[in-house]
């Protein structure tokens, strides 16, 4: 696939996942392992093929590169995910910023960046990150 042709539905999650964890410049293996469990466990996921993860994780990567290369993938990803799956996204995208249990301020940027560009309201954005905090929260 090069990366003038659509991506799927699937790849434009992965993507929203790969912005988060690359955000901070290094994606740690925790967050690695949360993209690869995601993608075996959850339905949106069913048919995707694993051996796609790392080429997609890579095109996401070289666009990152380009000029204006986050906008270019926030663009890409709104225009491929149905309305119905920008909150699947922004899950996504919570789940990958706290497998490591620490938030940093450039992945709090980029979920604030996704929020914007789905325009969600406070109510839905509270409730997907309040899942979140119940998840990874430690005793």
């Amino acid at each position: 696939m090069s990366k003038n042709e659509p991506i799927s539905v699937q790849e434009a999650l992965i993507y929203v996942m790969v912005i988060v964890s690359a955000s901070d410049n290094s994606m740690t293996d925790k967050e690695l392992a949360t993209i690869g469990d995601m993608i075996k466990m959850l339905p949106v996921f069913k048919d995707y093929d694993a051996n796609s993860i790392i080429p997609a994780a890579q095109r996401c990567g070289d666009i990152l590169q380009e000029e204006n290369g986050l906008s270019l993938v926030l663009e890409l990803v709104g225009d491929i995910l149905p309305v119905k799956l920008y909150d699947t996204a922004y899950a996504l995208a919570v789940e990958v910023a706290a497998a490591d249990l620490e938030v940093h301020q450039e992945e709090l940027r980029i979920l604030q960046l996704l929020r914007d560009r789905f325009r969600f309201d406070k109510l839905t954005v509270a409730a997907i990150e309040r899942g979140a905090i119940a998840r990874y929260r430690t005793v």
